[in-house]
């Protein structure tokens, strides 16, 4: 009676905006085209599942993204000693509320008796049972949002990346005339740009395009490895030139509140994986151990942001810029380190497109006959690649889109939902004072975060731009 009561709608006539609601009449066509994974697909076929390791190896490479570079600004726009604290403790927070949506969605699927609850229909399942009768009649708007700010997230980070991507390459092909093999601390030098940037963007283009047309999370995380190792690489070699750090003791301990503001988007954007937590434990040849990867994977994490937050502010001081990459010596060796993590960020695009992926194109091939559904899937892919890219030429500063798609998006789903979640899901089996008193602070804490991180984000991006701190790669340092 009561799955009866949570399915009794026909969410099958409901605009589909989360991959788990197809239509049956399509589900068979469409399958073929996403046979890659949906969101919310029944747990994979044994040949298709992931193992511990692989698991692990997408958990880190989904959070070891751009955002791990502007750290060392982070804590410069937070300071010495709050911004280390502050991060761990979203570190702790964001990580807890990730654990808070896997008990909320298997616990819903017991009660569904189903394989898998996704984060969108986790919310509508959950409203569908909750005390406002308001809320129940409107649960379907729960997945709905949910959808709505996974798209706006994932696409934000794939626009992140190919300001990235673009801005790096621009600086390793036009810095040539000046990179030497001495390694010395960088001087501030204005040059002329030989080619926009915008044309690195449409040059990097069609082999992003060619990549997400591969949909299967197996295949991809042949790609991961090789992102891993990538960034690996570059994070020894800059670790390798930021543990010899001056003396930190002019450095202030705490910043301008309104700097901090920003702080809270750049470090909630860093924890770039709250999206593709469900899809991977889905995934799992063993879902019942995907906990224990997500306290491994996001431990390592979370020390990895610390270290190299607090040892980039400490070796570059004021003249922290919004890339730590932009900070380093140029030279030969260094410069190999944009490029080892621009081929990382490469690979790592495909994964943070997975998801409005996998929200979007099961509706779109359901309006369609079975024979175009491969061409719509493509036409799909492509259409998301190119609106990418066309955010990233329309946005010139990479530190203030990081901190601005952190506070809407990042902090909505990493912070505010799942807490909420928790109350309206365990309500009606006793949950305690504690709990809900807790799950509140936390919702109050993203919401603060997000309201005051999006002004403040806002208002810098309407100021003139301080070369010095934008992302544009007219500004060299030689």
């Amino acid at each position: 009676m009561l799955k009866k009561s949570l399915l009794g709608k026909d969410h099958n006539n409901e605009l589909n905006l989360d991959n788990g609601s197809k239509s049956p009449s399509k589900s068979s066509s469409s399958s073929n085209s996403s046979s890659s994974t949906p969101e919310n697909a029944p747990p994979a076929e044994e040949d298709n599942a992931l193992s511990l390791l692989q698991t692990l190896v997408h958990l880190l490479k989904c959070n070891v993204g751009t955002g791990l570079l502007g750290l060392p600004l982070a804590i410069k726009n937070a300071g010495l000693l709050v911004g280390p604290i502050s991060l761990l403790a979203i570190g702790i927070l964001t990580v807890h509320c990730m654990v808070i949506l896997l008990n909320c969605a298997h616990h819903l699927s017991q009660r569904l008796q189903t394989t898998f609850v996704n984060y969108g229909e986790a919310t509508m399942y959950s409203l569908e049972t909750c005390p406002s009768p308001w809320l129940r009649s409107h649960s379907v708007w729960g997945r709905y949002t949910v959808s709505f700010l996974l798209i706006i997230t994932q696409l934000g980070f794939c626009s992140v990346y190919f300001m990235f991507m673009a801005d790096n390459l621009q600086q390793i092909v036009e810095e040539v005339h000046v990179t030497s093999n001495t390694c010395q601390p960088r001087k501030f030098l204005v040059l002329t740009p030989i080619l926009d940037i915008r044309i690195y963007m449409l040059t990097i283009l069609p082999f992003l395009i060619m990549l997400v047309f591969i949909r299967n999370l197996k295949v991809l995380s042949v790609f991961s490895t090789m992102a891993n190792i990538t960034t690996l690489g570059s994070m020894i070699l800059i670790f390798e030139y930021i543990i010899q750090i001056p003396d930190p003791s002019n450095l202030p301990l705490m910043a301008n509140w309104k700097t901090f503001l920003l702080f809270f988007g750049t470090a909630i954007f860093t924890f770039e994986g709250v999206g593709m937590v469900l899809p991977l434990k889905n995934q799992m040849k063993n879902p019942q151990h995907f906990p224990l990867v997500l306290y491994v994977g996001m431990s390592l994490v979370i020390f990895l942001y610390s270290c190299l937050g607090i040892l980039g502010y400490m070796k570059f001081g004021s003249e922290t810029q919004a890339s730590i990459t932009l900070n380093l010596p140029n030279c030969w060796l260094y410069q190999s380190v944009k490029l080892l993590y621009s081929v990382g960020i490469f690979f790592t695009y495909a994964l943070q497109f997975h998801v409005p992926a996998e929200i979007i194109i099961p509706f779109a091939v359901s309006q369609v006959p079975e024979n175009w559904a491969l061409f719509v899937d493509l036409s799909v892919r492509t259409a998301l690649v190119c609106l990418t890219c066309v955010s990233a030429i329309l946005i010139p500063r990479l530190d203030l889109v990081i901190s601005l798609v952190g506070s809407v998006c990042s902090s909505a789903l990493a912070l505010i939902i799942p807490p909420l979640l928790e109350i309206i899901t365990f309500y009606s089996e006793d949950i305690s004072c504690a709990t809900i008193a807790k799950d509140i602070m936390i919702s109050i804490l993203g919401f603060l975060g997000c309201i005051f991180g999006t002004y403040q984000a806002f208002y810098e991006l309407t100021q003139p731009i301080n070369h010095s701190m934008a992302n544009s790669t007219g500004v060299y340092i030689s």
